[in-house]
């Protein structure tokens, strides 16, 4: 009996352990359940709450809206921590904030972490630090004076005031309806051609506003103006627009590219330039000596009666279209006539001394008439614009050696005094080969200008002092293999070259040996078997394994290959355009993520994909928009 009453009491008191345990637990949890209230509710307040430092108040990504809403004027600055103006300013803004405070009404003066409140950034296209823009009713206006106290509160007082509205645009807007009557009426105009989701155009609009304002005020004033392309689609595929933004320059309607800078200063530079006779003139004749003798490039002179000759007006406008790509000279002096033994109406073009050979003319000539066009004016310049063998360099690589084939020879090639007799010793063995195949173009190249393109060529450490390359069209490349250079193993190079037996060079990676993804990994070597393939449409993405939209755009691209994998005709693929080479020029990569469409009847014509839809239904449209062996056609 004794036993079962001290079980009881042994039991009971087990019981009240349990008990007393469970309710610790209970208030535990009730007072992690009442601290994560707090601790939320804290939370959410310091999400909305606007904190003020050094009288400068604090906004985020959370309370910027907010706190902007019905505002009349809120001046804000978008800094980098890191950043070292932003550093050197700070305690100038903060006497901003305190002056303003007193202001009667009191004026808001804010500022954004960029590098955290990215989303607020982004919307203000906020790219540089410190970044000063004053809000009026929530719409931005840009400062671009001086970070000064006195001048910054003198703009936002004026931009305060009740009546205050921004100044009309100094950049034209045009559109189908007055396009025509506005660019066939101005001697130079500059267009470009936007599409308003595009962020280089967003990046583009404050500094081309800058320079129309400032070009608005020269004399004679030079237009600026914007073309919205996504909305004058005529216009844009009038002018070839493929890509956005694109800038073209009219000369009373007729359209010239644009290949000037995109900031401010340099645009207005630029269009002055332009604004300028295309051809300067030369009035006595040893400054053309001078070029001859010690110029670099090609000198065009043309000879004329006067201004009137309509051979001078002929040769003017030949020499609009190409003011970028060469240096033009005329003359109405009999001396400079008599020293490129001219007549007026004549245009010459004379190599500079170290260029000349006994295989070509000294000088070239052609006699312009009133029924000779500008066009052939302009194949004149074209043709005879480089000599027999030229020297390629990065700084006219664009503008001389385009045309393919172009063979190269890589060594130490130095104009200098002292080092022009081995120059020229290398460069005469060059000569005798190229005077007997004139569909080529020959080059002799510095080695260290093109040490990467030796290095794609296989030639990068071949020990010889002379090395020999072949750029041929479709990109493709050819090496000479390393042997001591004479003009017979140039020739014999050339020969193989054009009998069609050598191998082209392709930088690749190594063939996937398992390629049966939603998606196909294209190298160098399988690019043609592949992407070229005339039994399938293929899009093709080249990207950059650093690039930060090609990553963001992966799930997408593999979501829309898992969409048409059971297309048996039709290829989503991919390529690392930075480890491997693109072998057809048709597929040029400008930029990451590059896509293109190939058909299967047009391989050497792809389509650019220009969208700025890169998701799945964006890119699913426009597959289907251009395939031409899609055996279904999904709703998008």
């Amino acid at each position: 009996m004794r036993k079962l009453a001290l079980l009881l009491i042994v039991l009971l008191g087990v019981a009240h352990f349990a008990s007393v345990c469970r309710c610790e637990d209970d208030a535990t949890e009730n007072q992690g359940e009442a601290a994560d209230d707090v601790s939320d509710d804290e939370e959410e307040e310091d999400d909305t709450e606007v904190k003020e430092e050094n009288g400068v108040l604090v906004l985020t990504n959370s309370n910027f809206d907010t706190f902007i809403e019905g505002k009349d004027t809120v001046l804000v600055e978008f800094y980098a921590p890191w950043c070292g103006h932003c550093k050197q300013f700070a305690p100038e803004y903060e006497k901003i904030a305190q002056t303003l405070k007193e202001n009667d009404p009191p004026i808001p003066v804010a500022k954004v972490d960029a590098t955290q409140a990215n989303d607020v950034a982004s919307r203000f296209d906020v790219s540089g630090y410190p970044t000063i823009k004053i809000l009026k009713n929530g719409e931005p206006v840009d400062y671009d004076g001086e970070r000064t106290e006195k001048a910054i509160v003198a703009r936002v007082l004026e931009v305060s005031q009740p009546g205050w509205k921004p100044p009309p645009e100094a950049t034209l807007v045009l559109t189908k309806d007055n396009f025509d009557e506005t660019v066939n009426d101005a001697d130079i105009i500059l267009v470009e051609f936007y599409a308003p989701w595009c962020g280089h155009c967003k990046r583009l609009a404050p500094e081309y506003e800058k320079a129309a304002k400032e070009l608005s005020q020269r004399s004679p004033p030079i237009p600026l103006a914007k073309v919205d392309a996504t909305v004058a689609t005529e216009l844009a595929s009038r002018f070839g627009v493929t890509g956005y933004p694109t800038l073209k320059i009219f000369r009373k309607g007729k359209a010239f590219e644009y290949n000037g800078p995109r900031e401010n200063y340099g645009i207005v530079d630029f269009m002055s330039e332009q604004a300028g006779p295309p051809s300067k003139q030369v009035q006595a004749a040893k400054q053309v000596q001078e070029l001859i003798k010690d110029g670099d490039d090609a000198v065009i002179v043309g000879i004329f009666s006067s201004e009137q000759d309509a051979a001078y007006e002929i040769y003017i406008e030949a020499c609009n279209a190409l003011r970028e790509d060469f240096t033009f000279r005329h003359s109405f002096s009999s001396e400079v006539a008599k020293l490129l033994k001219a007549s007026p109406g004549q245009v010459v073009i004379i190599q500079p001394e170290k260029f000349h050979s006994k295989y070509e003319p000294a000088s070239n000539k052609l006699s312009v008439k009133e029924s000779t066009t500008v066009s052939e004016v302009q194949e004149f310049f074209r043709k005879h614009s480089i000599p027999l063998v030229g020297h390629r360099k990065p700084s006219n690589d664009a503008k001389r050696f385009t045309k393919r084939p172009l063979v190269v020879v890589y060594y130490g090639v130095d104009f200098s005094f002292d080092y022009r007799i081995a120059t020229q010793f290398w460069r005469s063995k060059v000569l005798d080969v190229a005077k007997d195949f004139p569909e080529y173009t020959f080059a002799i190249a510095d080695e260290e200008d093109y040490a990467d393109e030796l290095k794609s060529l296989g030639l990068g450490d071949s020990g010889e002092e002379v090395n020999v390359g072949i750029l041929a069209d479709g990109g493709k490349k050819f090496a000479m293999e390393p042997e001591e250079f004479d003009s017979e193993v140039l020739r014999e190079f050339v020969v193989a070259f054009k009998k069609g037996k050598l191998q082209p060079i392709i930088k690749s990676q190594p063939v996937p040996k398992n390629n049966k993804g939603p998606v196909k990994v294209v190298v160098g070597k399988t690019f043609d078997e592949i992407v070229m393939d005339t039994q399938k449409d293929v899009l093709i993405e080249f990207y950059a394994p650093w690039c930060g939209h090609c990553k963001k755009l992966e799930p997408d691209y593999l979501a829309l290959g898992k969409k048409y994998k059971s297309e048996k005709n039709l290829v989503i693929a991919k390529m690392d355009a930075t480890a491997n080479d693109v072998p057809h020029d048709s597929y040029k990569v400008e930029g990451f993520p590059t896509i293109y469409f190939a058909p299967s009847n047009s391989k050497q014509s792809p389509v650019k994909f220009q969208g700025g839809d890169r998701t799945v239904e964006g890119l699913s449209k426009f597959v289907e928009e251009h395939a031409t062996k899609l055996q279904r056609r999904d709703e998008l």
